[in-house]
């Protein structure tokens, strides 16, 4: 299996840009199709952006397309997204996961390993 940590949360007005970091260890790591997930206090967990095994395609929210890119480094075992133009709606943990047997998936439901989530929030 494989271990996931995410790093790179805190606290940022709006309009700030962070990066968060996955890093796995375990197995291989370019076997994994990665996502980016987040969830906000009283709402159910929601896809953020996630990208093949290669790190050739990828597929972002609508509510985060032209803010948020995902991209990987599969030399360094790391999966990150960079966020910009943070707006207070964007506030939430944010989890990553690895899927196997798929190239990339939005469902959350098909990730079979998950990182432990690291918060974000975004002040007016």
């Amino acid at each position: 299996q494989v271990q996931l940590v995410e790093s790179g949360g805190g606290l940022v007005q709006a309009g700030g840009s962070l990066r968060l970091s996955c890093a796995a260890s375990g197995r291989t790591f370019s076997n994994y199709g990665m996502g980016w997930f987040r969830q906000a206090p009283g709402k159910e967990r929601e896809f953020v952006a996630t990208i093949s095994r290669s790190g050739g395609n990828t597929d972002v929210a609508d509510s985060v397309k032209g803010r948020f890119t995902i991209s990987r480094d599969n030399a360094k075992n790391t999966m990150y997204l960079q966020m910009n133009s943070l707006q207070p709606e964007d506030t939430a943990v944010y989890y990553c996961a690895a899927v196997v047997g798929v190239v990339f998936s939005r469902i959350s439901s098909q990730y079979d390993y998950w990182g432990q989530g690291t918060q974000v929030t975004v002040s007016s």
